[in-house]
């Protein structure tokens, strides 16, 4: 067998290269986070099945439909922590997910309804709209709504820039663009923003994740860090080093336990997790059982998205079996979700399996409720805390426990790592006074 020259390998090297250049230079594997559902949220995921119901933690990937119905909204969240949120009868496209000389770029259709979109300005962002077309290369936070007569577009912090067919046009902070679609899209500014009703969902939420991103590990990404701040904490554990555990996990807890299997054209089945938490630990970082303390979260492996999630059990602790599926395009849901309805409400009640699950964005307003809930499964001890509400999350007491151990067999209390104490999850309603 002849053995190829040095020169010939080189040769070879460079054509295979270049020829993936173009692969390099724009990849679509991008994939971002359904990081909240509430209500009617149904999502089209390419798969040929059209629209069906969305549940928290699926991956959103170039060319998904988002749309929700007159009771339904959702939040969407970017590897920086950016985020937009969907409000009710709404329509969202994510018509480019990509990555550009080493930059993150995200495209957006708004087809119609309103959206809300929090930009942290550290890669580009565009959000299209009736003929419109907003292009962010900064921080920026705004509203944008649109319909067949009328569009308009409020920032309320930053500045952003509007192209169209009649050119561009500078919207200032605290003033709003409106597009008269009857009238070739000829726009004015106005010095206010009219309030909308969920302007408030909108604050709360910004105000969330401002609050619980600043305990952040060493994690690059920003998105799902919010939420393992708020429905758990980091402990050093000796022999293992940091790990991350949710609040409230019992006996017979594991982490893969409530979940689905969703099936994404290029990228086959792809587990989500059914923990509102449950998005960064299922992505990177390592699952690991540890004698005393149970299951903790490790992180780690940034430089790999996985798409099934990485977990080093013993042969003495149980785990629910992680099989994706092998064949067809449907969703799979495992576990105690297989078993719920298909938004995997579940999540919203409180038992001995339901690791930080107690906490549901914005849907209990005090401990005290939270407490008496999971004193009733008999695996913690709780004690009252003080009420506090939505509309002031900051400050509030974390729950107390009883003592390590007490009716959790070898489950230690939660870890009190760094963090604020859990409080109500932006849930909105009501409309509330503009930033």
């Amino acid at each position: 067998m002849t053995t190829p020259s040095p020169l010939k390998l080189s040769l070879v090297f460079c054509a295979v290269s270049v020829f993936s250049l173009p692969a390099l230079a724009e990849s679509q594997a991008r994939i971002v986070r359904l990081s909240d559902v509430q209500g009617s949220v149904q999502i089209d995921k390419n798969t040929g099945l059209g629209f069906e119901n969305a549940f928290v933690n699926l991956p959103i990937t170039q060319g998904v439909h988002l749309k929700t119905g007159a009771t339904g909204r959702a939040e969407v969240e970017f590897e920086d922590g950016s985020s937009m949120r969907v409000t009710p009868n709404t329509t969202v496209e994510f018509s480019k997910l990509g990555l550009t000389d080493g930059q993150r770029i995200s495209e957006v259709n708004l087809v119609e309804g309103m959206t809300y979109v929090d930009w942290l300005g550290k890669d580009g962002f565009s959000l299209k709209f009736s003929r419109e077309k907003v292009s962010l290369d900064r921080a920026a936070h705004f509203r944008v709504d649109t319909s067949t007569e009328v569009a308009n577009v409020a920032v309320f912090k930053g500045d952003v820039d509007v192209q169209g067919p009649n050119g561009s046009l500078a919207v200032a902070k605290k003033k709003t663009a409106t597009f008269d679609a009857a009238n070739d899209d000829k726009s004015k500014i106005e010095n206010k923003i009219a309030e909308a009703p969920l302007d408030s969902w909108d604050k709360e939420a910004v105000s969330y994740h401002d609050e619980y991103a600043k305990n952040n590990a060493s994690s690059p990404y920003g998105y799902g860090q919010s939420d393992l701040n708020y429905y758990g904490a980091y402990t050093n554990v000796p022999g293992y080093g940091m790990m991350w555990q949710p609040y409230f996990t019992g006996v017979g807890w594991d982490p893969f336990m409530n979940g689905a299997w969703g099936w994404y054209p290029g990228f086959g089945y792809m587990f989500a997790s059914s923990y509102p938490w449950g998005w960064m630990p299922y992505r990177y970082g390592t699952w690991m059982f540890v004698p005393g303390f149970g299951w903790g979260w490790q992180p780690g492996g940034w430089g790999s998205w996985v798409s099934t999630p990485v977990y080093r059990p013993t042969t003495l602790v149980h785990v629910t079996p992680l099989v994706a599926p092998t064949a067809g395009n449907k969703t799979v849901f495992v576990g105690k979700a297989s078993t719920s309805v298909p938004t995997m409400a579940s999540r919203y009640t409180v038992n001995a399996g339901s690791a930080g699950m107690g906490i549901p964005r914005g849907s209990l307003g005090n401990l005290n409720h939270l407490n008496h809930q999971v004193a009733k499964t008999g695996f913690a001890e709780v004690h009252p805390a003080p009420q506090f509400g939505a509309s002031s999350p900051r400050g509030a007491s974390r729950p107390s426990y009883g003592e390590p151990g007490a009716g959790r067999s070898s489950m230690a209390s939660p870890p009190m790592g760094p963090g604020s104490a859990p409080a109500s999850r932006p849930s909105g309603g009501s409309p509330s006074s503009h930033r």
